[in-house]
């Protein structure tokens, strides 16, 4: 149990540190599915985006990085590159 502690201790600080960085990036995710499939795929008579990119979205919307895994994928399935993790 110590040693549970003492690990969750040194990696809380990181997780943080990485918040930032990964908002941003979920955003750029957002921002080019946005462009490059809803849009594309509304001229071209709509895009069936589903639940899970739905809330993926909206997570990476509000800055909760947990959509970053599906958009990544979204957007590799599509054969979209992904935005750059700077």
């Amino acid at each position: 149990m110590k040693l549970l502690i003492s690990s969750l201790v040194l990696i809380l600080p990181i997780a943080a540190s990485a918040a930032p960085g990964d908002a941003a990036y979920c955003k750029a995710l957002v921002a080019t599915y946005e462009s490059l499939v809803m849009k594309r795929g509304v001229a071209r008579g709509g895009v069936e985006s589903g639940l899970e990119t739905s809330v993926a979205l909206d997570q990476c919307k509000n800055g909760n990085p947990a959509g970053i895994p599906v958009l990544e994928q979204k957007l590799r399935d599509l054969r979209i590159d992904l935005p750059s993790r700077n």
